[in-house]
């Protein structure tokens, strides 16, 4: 086969060429790029793009700077050149509310009645790095950094590895003036800063903390190829040059013209009504993005007012930054309570000043031991930083003791316990303190709290507040005294009526026969979760042969170990949990033999987490259609992990399985491969 550089070909047929290609892969590039419509396999491009550079190769005089091949060009730089901004490059003021929001709208139409009369222009507020473009007769002349807003760094080689800026303009739908500064964002998307840091894993080298910091340092490498390697994204915002553009919506609908990747999400928005739904959209839907965002940028939309209305410091009166509620932030411990769990754990709470974090007003916090309490110093009265995400429960990340008055109080953990006043032994090997006496009230309480509880026996219509009634009332003192209850009982309690006490009785005799895995997680056994109770069902068969199973036995069954065996093992060799079986017998609970649910081998071997809240499955039902088609259900995320299905508002175990190189899936994905 001869190829086209084995054929005699003329200068002129090659510069001819050479152009036709350039057309060609630049073509490719604004169909997969900026229209974000592929008409080719990105191999198709890759093939050009050799014949190109095998051309230049051979005519290498006729190498231009606007050339795909000089993406990656240059030697590496000793240093970067300052660069002084043609105009100063501004940064936004912060809003955080409706009202900070409303407040801003005010203060503008103070300045001019009709500010906002032609709405607003929202974007997502990128957490990567602003730059600014310069083009001069349609090809990228200078490349430069933000630095302090009037003066940046050239990092022109670095940003032409970007292969979402143009190198060169595309003048058939609007000319190009010879002269045209264009501003923007770089970043690195999740998938790649994930891959980055899987090849640092595997090289020995350090893991990177955020995109951000990855894309910031990558923009200032001095060796170009190093930035190429690491992938790094970009879009166009803003076209500073005067091109006739009258409002900040059609500067987006130019820059796509000439050839800029423009973000899709960004919109005209009428009045601050759209405003708030724009912004609670992207909140809610910002996991579901390949980059990270931590607010949303609103504009005045028409350029002439923007202008007008002018600046203040180094923000713009007419653009704020409408930032998301913060996972994070900052607050004091009034005071510090112990609660004691169904296992007899004592865990500290600490009671806050109530701040808003991640959506939620917070006003508690788990210290989760005496260790911990430790290890953070807490004192009562500190200024502390709380954590939230997602679906887990706030806590403390860092006392800030720098701001301590001296009126601080030092916690002392109890010895005996809060709630009985019995004494209160620490776990050996852990760090939990729990209490000895197993008739404690509150032990007794949160144990019939778990039994009827959603993911145990799910008995609708019996919560924490009807449970206390009874409790307080005298007519619970254990789980199996919820089947002795009859009507006449609840008529004489507050708040209960004919009916309503009819609807309770009902629902609690409607579990009275329960499934094996169920009723063991019901049990509240320490250690054990809604995956081991399977585990065990799945084993055994029947409640007789768990209660009676050696601790060789349970330590034989995957995935449970040491401490959680014996914690099994002692569970059912403890006199009062023997009897409380019994009574459950007595009362007429039947707990099921566990029948196989297997439906199919589809997937087995794979291991499942479930995170946020899908649409049309209860995380139980999710976690049974794992089960019904032979895989594995976990409660965290781990190298073993096979996939982490991801529903709204999905938290932390979305941020490690991305960490980690898990695969994700959404709601419908999960769906589709279990049918």
């Amino acid at each position: 086969m001869i190829t086209l550089l084995e054929t005699i070909m003329t200068k002129q047929e090659a510069k001819v060429r050479l152009e036709k290609l350039k057309k060609l892969i630049n073509k490719y590039r604004y169909e997969r790029l900026v229209l974000d419509k592929p008409i080719v396999e990105e191999s198709v491009e890759d093939s050009l793009k050799k014949e190109l550079f095998d051309l230049e190769q051979e005519w290498p005089d006729l190498v231009t700077a606007d050339s795909p091949t000089q993406r990656i060009g240059g030697k590496p730089l000793d240093k970067f050149t300052k660069f002084t901004h043609p105009e100063r490059m501004l940064s936004f003021n912060d809003s955080f509310d409706e009202e900070d929001m409303q407040v801003w709208q005010k203060r503008l139409e103070r300045l001019d009645p009709s500010a906002t009369k032609n709405g607003f222009y929202g974007e997502l507020k990128i957490d990567g790095l602003a730059i600014e473009l310069v083009y001069e007769k349609g090809l990228l002349k200078i490349g430069a950094t933000r630095g302090d807003g009037l003066i940046g760094e050239e990092v022109t080689q670095n940003l032409k590895t970007v292969e979402a800026i143009p190198l060169s303009l595309d003048d058939t739908k609007r000319p190009v003036p010879d002269i045209l500064v264009v501003r923007g964002e770089v970043f690195i998307s999740h998938r790649e800063f994930k891959r980055i840091n899987q090849e640092q894993e595997k090289n020995g080298g350090a893991v990177y903390a955020n995109p951000r910091n990855l894309a910031a340092g990558s923009i200032r490498q001095l060796d170009p190829v190093i930035t190429a390697s690491r992938r790094m994204d970009s879009y166009a915002y803003s076209v500073i040059t005067d091109v006739g553009q009258t409002t900040h919506e059609e500067e987006h609908d130019i820059l796509k013209d000439w050839g800029f990747k423009t973000n899709p999400h960004n919109k005209y928005l009428k009045d601050l009504k759209e405003v708030q739904n724009f912004r609670d959209h992207w909140e809610k839907e910002r996991e579901k993005l390949d980059y990270e965002i931590d607010g949303v940028v609103i504009i005045t939309n028409e350029n002439r007012m923007f202008k007008k209305l002018g600046v203040v410091g180094k923000a713009p009166r007419a653009a704020v930054a409408y930032k998301f509620s913060p996972r994070e932030s900052t607050t004091k411990v009034e005071d510090i309570m112990v609660s004691v769990g169904r296992t007899g754990t004592l865990t500290p709470i600490a009671m806050l000043e109530p701040v808003n974090i991640g959506g939620t007003t917070v006003s508690r916090a788990t210290l989760h031991n005496e260790d911990e309490i430790r290890r953070l110093d807490v004192r009562i009265g500190d200024t502390v930083v709380v954590g939230r995400a997602g679906d887990v429960i706030p806590d403390i990340k860092k006392s800030l003791t720098e701001l301590r008055t001296g009126k601080e109080k030092v916690f002392h953990f109890p010895r005996t316990c809060p709630v009985c006043g019995e004494a209160v032994k620490r776990v050996e090997g852990e760090a939990a303190y729990k209490c000895t006496n197993q008739q404690c009230p509150a032990i007794k309480r949160e144990a019939i709290y778990h039994f009827v509880s959603k993911s145990a026996l799910d008995v609708d219509g019996v919560g924490p507040k009807i449970i206390d009634q009874l409790m307080d009332a005298g007519l619970l003192k254990d789980t199996a005294d919820l089947y002795t209850l009859k009507k006449e009982d609840l008529l004489n309690l507050e708040r209960f009526a004919e009916k309503s006490a009819e609807n309770t009785i009902a629902a609690i005799q409607s579990k009275k026969k329960v499934s094996l895995d169920r009723f063991i997680y019901a049990l509240g056994i320490p250690h054990v979760g809604s995956e081991t109770a399977v585990d065990l069902a799945r084993k055994f068969g029947s409640l007789e042969k768990i209660s009676s199973a050696s601790l060789e036995e349970l330590l034989a069954i995957k995935d449970i170990g040491q401490v959680v065996a014996k914690s099994i093992f002692e569970w059912f060799q403890d006199k009062h949990h023997q009897k409380l079986l019994a009574k459950f017998k007595e009362v007429g609970l039947q707990v099921l033999k566990q029948e196989s649910t297997q439906k199919s081998s589809n997937l087995k071997g794979l291991t499942f987490v479930f995170t946020g809240t899908m649409e049309n499955l209860s995380r139980e039902r999710a976690e049974e259609l794992v089960r019904e088609h032979g895989g594995d259900t976990s409660s965290s995320v781990s190298r073993a992990t096979s996939y982490v299905v991801a529903g709204s508002e999905a938290g932390s175990k979305l941020d490690k399985a991305q960490k980690l190189g898990v695969k994700v899936l959404d709601e419908k994905g999960f769906l589709d491969m279990v049918s």
